[in-house]
């Protein structure tokens, strides 16, 4: 148990940091939600009916929505777009050492090792698609996160619709207000920036021991982090 749990130490502290921030989210939200009904004379809701609402599942999935969006553009546009000295990217074509890192190698020649994961030893439209599985799954939970997003955030609009007089809309109606993509842009830019300070941040700065960063004695000019 102790050598399961050292070995899964990075995604169990992730979730759990993950989970105490929900919770965090979710107590703060409801303050702050009761807090609203009750200025505008409304009903107040128990904690657990506030986790039915779309003002707390509307501020949850714009913020998921985000993130997968972020990690699944920046696994793609790695594989692609290069930046030279960073520890985030592949070296450049004119680097010595560049189209030889082991994330390029032609999966193909592993088809007969038996510790090769199953689609690499199925090949042909198996492999094509283990190929990109990784940034295939993140922008499909971008994609059910972005509906969840405009399902919970109509839900949340109509009420407010509902207290000041206006016409409920659908899913698809909230989806084409500005509000909606006003929280989307409002997320994705901050994400967009977080990869780009990376990206450049890890050309010049180092964190000993993390595979994110470039050795400490590393070069500036030095593009990878092996």
């Amino acid at each position: 148990m102790g050598k399961a749990l050292r070995n899964s130490g990075l995604t169990i502290v992730a979730l759990a940091l993950f989970l105490l921030a929900l919770v965090g989210q979710a107590l703060t939200g409801h303050a702050h939600y009761v807090e609203e009904q009750r200025e505008h004379g409304q009903p107040s809701v128990t904690f657990v009916e506030y986790l039915g609402t779309g003002h707390f599942g509307e501020a949850v999935f714009e913020n998921w929505e985000s993130e997968f969006l972020q990690m699944a553009m920046f696994i793609f546009l790695t594989a692609f777009l290069v930046q030279k000295g960073s520890a985030e990217s592949n070296k450049p074509p004119d680097e010595e050492g560049a189209g030889e890192e082991e994330v390029r190698e032609d999966p193909r020649k592993h088809r007969d090792d038996p510790d090769a994961p199953w689609p690499v030893r199925r090949g042909g439209l198996v492999l094509k698609l283990y190929e990109s599985s990784l940034s295939l799954a993140l922008f499909l939970l971008f994609l059910v996160s972005l509906a969840l997003h405009a399902a919970t955030g109509a839900a949340d609009y109509n009420e407010e619709q509902a207290e000041h007089g206006g016409e409920p809309v659908g899913v698809m109606g909230y989806a084409r207000t500005s509000r909606f993509w006003f929280e989307s842009f409002q997320n994705w830019q901050s994400e967009f920036l977080s990869v780009a300070a990376i990206v450049v941040l890890s050309i010049y700065l180092r964190q000993r021991g993390s595979p994110e960063s470039k050795p400490v004695h590393a070069p500036h000019g030095q593009t990878g982090s092996g």
